[in-house]
C-alpha cells in the first residue's frame, strides 16, 4: 500500500502486519520473521524495519479492508486495529471487520461465509466498472 500506492483499485488485509517492530516482539511464531530478515529483530532491525508499512503511512491512498481475528496470536489483533488507525487518520475509504472468536484464520463456518461476502462485496464495490477484466 505505502511502497506502491498506486497499484491498485483497493486493497483485502486479512491479519496483516502494521509494524514490524511491535509484530516481532508480541507474535508467537518467530521463525518466519527471523528466517525472511536473515535474524533477530535486535540483530538485524535495519532489514526487519525495510519493509515496515508503519514507515509508509503517509503515501496510503489506496481504500483498504482490513479483517482480523480478535483471538489472534500469530498476528495480534493490535496490529489491524493500528491499520485501521492509520487509514482513517489518513481519510483513507476503509472499513475494520473483526471475528471476537476466530485466530489467524476464519474457521467457523458461518464467519467465514460472511467473511467471503465481505470481501467479494469490497472487491465489487472498488472494481467494478473498473475496466477489470477476468
Amino acid at each position: 500500500a505505502g511502497k506502491w500506492p498506486d497499484g491498485f483499485k483497493c486493497i483485502v488485509n486479512h491479519a496483516g502486519i502494521f509494524d514490524a517492530r511491535s509484530m516481532y516482539y508480541t507474535t508467537e511464531e518467530l521463525w518466519f520473521t527471523e528466517w525472511e530478515n536473515g535474524g533477530a529483530y535486535f540483530d538485524t532491525p535495519e532489514i526487519h524495519e525495510r519493509f515496515n508499512p508503519a514507515h509508509f503511512v503517509k503515501n496510503w491512498k489506496t481504500p483498504m479492508l482490513v479483517t482480523h481475528g480478535e483471538k489472534d496470536f500469530r498476528v495480534p489483533y493490535s496490529q489491524g486495529i493500528a491499520t485501521f488507525t492509520a487509514l482513517q487518520r489518513r481519510g483513507i475509504d476503509s472499513r475494520f471487520v473483526v471475528f471476537p472468536d476466530e485466530n489467524h484464520w476464519v474457521l467457523k463456518p458461518a464467519n467465514s461465509i460472511y467473511w467471503y461476502g465481505t470481501v467479494l462485496d469490497w472487491l465489487d464495490r472498488h472494481t467494478k466498472n473498473a475496466g477489470v477484466k477476468p
